[in-house]
């Protein structure tokens, strides 16, 4: 559990970037928002995880009929304490020498969030401008995964491409996002 100086101090943080960011979230008024937050002190840690890892967390749906709110992290590149990793630990486990320090799945699990699907990067890419000069992993389908592949996004050239790649293959400029339902 947050102490309450980092819960206060998450949320003015949260409530600044929402105020500053409404283009994101014009239906949602952050007192819906701050008061769903209040609801679940296990939500508000994996806020603190996206946050702490650069994620830079914000509002961008809400879903009137289950009443829930989406967090994605809104950092315009990947976040930085979250690069350099390989797809999952089946693709860690695989590499034989050079080895990442991890894996973007277990990093997330760890985190309580999940990547980030296909059609939830394109339509965070609607939203603004990601991923200009780095990479995201993205969820994988199975079948691309039982091949050994991976998929990523990124935009270029004023379009937003999603890729392949080895699972077990890392970058530097290639992290992941991920998505807090509340």
């Amino acid at each position: 559990m947050l102490a309450q100086q980092d819960q206060d101090q998450l949320l003015e943080i949260l409530e600044q970037r929402f105020k500053d960011n409404m283009h994101l979230h014009p239906e949602v008024s952050w007192d819906e928002v701050k008061s769903k937050l209040l609801e679940s002190s296990k939500k508000l840690n994996v806020l603190f995880r996206m946050e702490s890892t650069g994620g830079e967390p914000n509002v961008v749906s809400f879903e009137s009929s289950s009443g829930t709110f989406t967090f994605v992290d809104c950092i315009k590149e990947s976040p930085a304490d979250r690069r350099s990793l390989c797809y999952d630990e089946e693709a860690l486990e695989s590499r034989k020498k050079n080895k990442p320090a991890g894996s973007a799945m277990a990093k997330a699990k760890d985190i309580g969030i999940e990547l980030l699907t296909q059609e939830e990067y394109k339509k965070l890419q609607q939203l603004g401008e990601f991923d200009l000069k780095t990479s995201s992993w993205l969820q994988t389908p199975d079948h691309i995964r039982k091949l050994g592949g991976a998929i990523f996004g990124d935009r270029r050239f004023d379009t937003v491409f999603i890729y392949h790649n080895g699972a077990e293959s890392y970058y530097a400029a290639r992290g992941f996002r991920g998505k807090l339902i509340v």
